[in-house]
């Protein structure tokens, strides 16, 4: 999250120990018994597409596999700038910005939507959500939201879930119309970032702010768990869940690294280090890495998942600040924004080398690679399965 007029007063800097412890397409619905690791033997939440691999939730996020509503899509590399209001356009084949549009006040991230034909900027301190259609590039209506910091859908594709992160809100929404379905309050600061277990019936949240996270019932819209993460100024940041569906791992700036998670227990996380500023978390194409932007010294930790242990770290050139992003449909690019420097990061998804740094508007922040491949998504800069 970057500091704003809205943000200043919640943003404390704290003190750092950081220690290693211990496919279809989106109208195909159904209901499935989850059989991943986390959930076995457990019913899918209602209405979510059955899961395709019990061994892999993101088995329909290979590469290319791209779903009929997007496959004609141009691939573009969206990018909000928090300070200037815009949105740069980029095209990947050049690596150049082709437009710029103007959107509300302090845009924070480009979401796509569940059913995968829409691209929601989250126009946070401006209080609405303004629509851009990927297959013309044409802004759409702006819907009027709340402190709209970030966007996730429920698996189900019925609500969009609404981090109002200064509210102190998850706003549950008509995933089409935006209609408030259900408010829910949290005592924690800052919730920002979330992603949802298998079988889809739970998510875990990260409050920025106040170190904690929270496990919420997605069909019951209740927060279910909630506990304070075991660092001093702890700051987690984006959620991910592991291939297996047995972990969450969660990105935390100030312990600079990753909490490894078991979300059906929710007992106490185990911090991996990962860098300075570890901010956003990405699955490669295989599903058999991850990539960990660390926004405060200008690297990527890749993560092996097989191996549970950090296997490489690429540091980029002159410096940095990659923040969020996500992969290009090929899995051959990582796109990051360079939330401090005006830029955009475009980087070899096999040797680390940067092919491309792109200058754009002020405060890069939630860039979303558009089209990827997968059956629906969960929201965010573009969390696919």
């Amino acid at each position: 999250m970057l500091p704003s007029t809205k943000h200043t007063a919640a943003l404390l800097g704290g003190v750092l120990l950081a220690v290693l412890t211990g496919c279809g397409t989106p109208a195909e619905k159904g209901n499935a018994a989850a059989t991943t690791p986390s959930s076995r033997a457990k019913p899918a939440l209602p209405g979510m597409p059955p899961v395709l691999d019990a061994k892999d939730v993101y088995a329909a996020d290979r590469p290319g596999k791209l779903s009929p509503v997007v496959k004609d899509f141009p691939s573009r590399v969206y990018v909000p700038n928090t300070n200037s209001d815009t949105v740069s356009v980029i095209d990947p084949a050049t690596y150049k910005v082709i437009r710029t549009i103007e959107v509300g006040r302090q845009p924070q991230h480009v979401v796509p939507s569940w059913d995968l034909k829409t691209l929601w900027v989250n126009n946070d301190i401006g209080d609405s959500l303004t629509a851009i259609d990927p297959a013309t590039g044409k802004v759409g209506r702006t819907v009027p939201v709340s402190d709209p910091y970030n966007l996730y859908f429920t698996p189900d594709g019925k609500y969009a879930v609404v981090m109002a992160s200064m509210d102190r809100e998850l706003v549950f929404r008509d995933a089409h119309t935006m209609k408030t379905a259900k408010t829910v309050p949290v005592s924690c600061a800052g919730v920002n970032h979330a992603d949802f277990s298998a079988d889809g019936r739970y998510f875990i949240v990260s409050c920025e702010f106040s170190g904690e996270l929270l496990k919420v019932d997605t069909a019951r819209m209740k927060i279910v768990g909630q506990q304070k993460l075991p660092v001093k100024g702890a700051m987690p940041q984006d959620v991910k869940l592991s291939p297996d569906g047995g972990t969450f791992y969660i990105a935390d700036m100030i312990a600079n690294g990753v909490w490894a998670l078991d979300g059906e227990k929710f007992t106490t996380p185990k911090l991996l280090p990962t860098g300075k500023g570890a901010h956003g978390l990405y699955v490669s194409r295989d599903s058999k890495e991850m990539y960990i932007s660390n926004r405060g010294e200008g690297s990527i930790s890749v993560f092996d998942f097989t191996q549970r242990k950090l296997a490489k770290k690429w540091h980029l050139p002159e410096g940095g600040s990659p923040d969020m992003g996500g992969v290009s449909a090929d899995g051959k690019v990582l796109w990051l924004s360079g939330r401090y420097h005006s830029e955009v990061y475009a980087i070899d998804t096999v040797s680390g080398k940067q092919l491309a740094r792109i200058p754009v508007g002020s405060g890069p922040h939630g860039l979303a690679v558009y089209p990827q491949p997968g059956r629906y998504s969960l929201g965010h800069t573009g969390v696919f399965r």
